[in-house]
């Protein structure tokens, strides 16, 4: 059951049904692959460019490119009830989901999209008062769930020894992850600024629970950023995420849960209440909080949609509103009170708890208040292609020359995501499946020659801000001195 529920959660979370206990008996390669979408016809005069030439600017930076080479194809035809109705009884852990539930991006590389708004850190460096560096920084902490939102597809499953690099010059900073463990899994990060003036790093591992119409992760692992050039580290962990509908109907997902920001030079703490969506959904994707100095004074707070915007005022400023607009919630409850007889609120009985609430209007903006993030507009055809962002849609090409340089371990040359990428749905199904039974054979020949697995590029030890375990850098990835890397693919 753990296996099962640890891989059908986004960002760290949905990391897919993929298992190398898999018993094939519901082998994806057995699933008709359904028809394409229809892209834009201005989106389908592509070229080479997907596989490799990346076109440079006047100014000399790169152009990434805004597309995937193929339309993502329709899961209509296709629930996750109709695979599970046929495992009762079943190790869940032995299911294999059809690999058009996925996304084309190991979740490796769904981790790297914590640097889209990476000129919130930018910001932060730049900053001379502590609190605005806190503001950036609880900024920045939002800003890493938000493309997550309305992404239902599951990235791959990351295979043992896994890796993925991205050098962005334009943006300033160099990122490296790999999958050090296999059971349970958990992925390691490490991100550099190219100015030497910051470094990001930390590892995930979701605790899971299923709820039997829907999934809720709660994250392990510790999320650290140093400011180099204020000699500061701050840590935090993810909010709790939880995929509904996971049985029938639209999925649709939400994060809640209190997320706290620890600045441990200063002992300034930034509290963040990531709200349930609640009954009727008033409170859906809605942040609230403040930061706090060493001595719990209220400096400022922090309110806004954590798919929308994030807000900051002085919590003077903030009380008086909240009274106010709680006042005229009174007398318009009042109101509509004394027209009905009724101050109950009806709910169908056909209506389900569970059923994607109707999206609440926009944050209430207070006179004052500054703007701290607003999300990226994602490309007009994003629907088309699995909701991605711009930043998502760049990170799975593969540039010319890049391959010769890679480490052989990197997720752009795993087979079975380029192939789904391309629209191979077929190809890509038996590639995955091709991959998982190598990944089974290598474990088996460890245990029969009584051989342990060996990172690469990380080691386990210990966070040095807040003494929990966490997995750190051991360097040199970037020399690349790939010949003892192992063959995953």
């Amino acid at each position: 059951m753990g296996r099962f529920l640890r891989k059908l959660l986004p960002f760290g979370v949905y990391t897919g049904f993929d298992s190398d206990n898999s018993s094939g008996d519901f082998s994806e390669a057995n699933h008709k692959v359904p028809e394409m979408l229809d892209l834009d016809p201005h989106q389908s005069k592509r070229t080479g460019k997907h596989n490799g030439e990346t076109e440079i600017q006047e100014n000399g930076i790169k152009r990434h490119r805004t597309s995937l080479p193929a339309p993502m194809f329709s899961r209509s035809d296709f629930s996750v009830w109709s695979i599970l109705k046929k495992c009762i009884g079943l190790e869940l852990s032995k299911i294999t989901m059809p690999i058009v539930f996925n996304e084309p991006l190991s979740f490796l590389q769904r981790i790297t999209e914590y640097m889209e708004h990476i000129y919130l850190i930018n910001r932060a460096c730049s900053h001379a008062d502590p609190l605005e560096r806190m503001q950036a920084v609880a900024a920045f902490a939002v800003s890493a769930v938000a493309s997550q939102w309305e992404r239902t597809g599951k990235p791959f499953n990351p295979l043992l020894g896994e890796t993925y690099e991205l050098t962005r010059e334009d943006l300033g900073f160099r990122f490296i992850s790999e999958q050090v463990s296999h059971h349970p899994p958990i992925s390691a990060f490490y991100s550099e600024g190219l100015n030497k003036d910051f470094v990001f790093h930390g590892s995930i591992y979701p605790k899971l629970k299923f709820w039997g119409k829907s999934i809720e992760a709660e994250p392990r692992g510790t999320i650290t950023l140093e400011l180099l050039k204020h000699n500061e580290a701050y840590t935090w962990t993810n909010p709790t995420c939880c995929v509904h509908n996971v049985i029938i109907g639209k999925l649709w997902l939400e994060q809640y849960g209190v997320v706290e920001i620890v600045n441990h030079s200063t002992g300034d703490k930034c509290v963040l209440n990531f709200k349930p969506c609640g009954l009727f959904g008033k409170e859906l994707h809605r942040v609230e909080g403040y930061i706090q100095d060493k001595h719990r004074k209220k400096l400022c707070v922090i309110y806004g949609k954590w798919t929308e915007c994030l807000w900051c005022t002085d919590p003077t400023t903030y009380e008086t509103y909240k009274k106010s607009e709680k006042r005229g919630g009174e007398q318009k409850k009042k109101s509509v009170s004394e027209k009905t007889g009724s101050d109950k609120v009806i709910k169908s009985e056909n209506d389900e708890a569970d059923d994607m609430p109707e999206v609440q209007d926009t944050v209430h903006f207070i006179p004052g208040s500054k703007l701290l993030w607003r999300i990226n507009c994602r490309p007009p055809n994003s629907s088309q292609m699995y909701n991605f962002t711009s930043f998502a849609v760049s990170l799975n090409e593969l540039e010319k020359g890049m391959e010769a340089i890679l480490a052989p371990t990197d997720c752009r040359l795993r087979p079975d995501i380029r192939n789904m990428e391309n629209g191979n749905m077929d190809v890509a199904s038996k590639e995955k499946e091709r991959l998982e039974e190598k990944q089974r054979a290598a474990r088996k020949e460890r245990a029969k020659d009584e051989v342990e697995w060996h990172t690469r590029w990380f080691h386990q030890g210990t966070n040095p801000y807040t003494g929990t375990s966490d997995w750190l850098y051991s360097g040199g990835y970037f020399d690349r001195n790939f010949s003892d890397c192992p063959d995953i693919y």
